[in-house]
């Protein structure tokens, strides 16, 4: 089993800045897909970033400039650092890796919980 714990999450204002973290363990062998998505109440759930290991960066229209996607292969661990953050960035954040597992080289793909996040004055 490979499982993914968010934090960071939380109460900002407007124009302030986040960093969520989805931290994954488990017999991992590598993580060659980190995605950040989002999901406000009634709303489906939104792609907000993505990332491949040796490949471009993908974001929604909504979060270009304002958000990074980032991981540190030696913590397991995936970022999402948001800057400039509105009101509309109020949702539920939740992360999924794709990967391979340490010893039978299988592929794995997990989600985590979710982290809320809420942009108000």
């Amino acid at each position: 089993q490979v499982q993914l714990v968010e934090s960071g999450g939380g109460l900002v204002q407007p124009g302030g800045s986040l960093r969520l973290s989805c931290a994954a363990s488990g017999r991992i062998f590598s993580i060659d897909v980190m995605e950040w998505y989002r999901q406000a109440p009634g709303k489906q759930r939104e792609l907000v970033a993505s990332g491949t290991s040796g490949a471009s960066t993908i974001y929604a229209d909504s979060v270009k400039g304002r958000f990074t996607i980032s991981g540190d292969n030696a913590k397991n661990t995936v970022y999402l650092q948001m800057n400039n953050l509105k009101p509309e960035d109020t949702a539920v954040y939740f992360c999924r890796v794709e990967g391979i597992y340490r010893l039978t080289r299988l592929p794995f793909s997990s989600w985590g919980q979710g982290t809320q996040v809420t942009v108000s004055s």
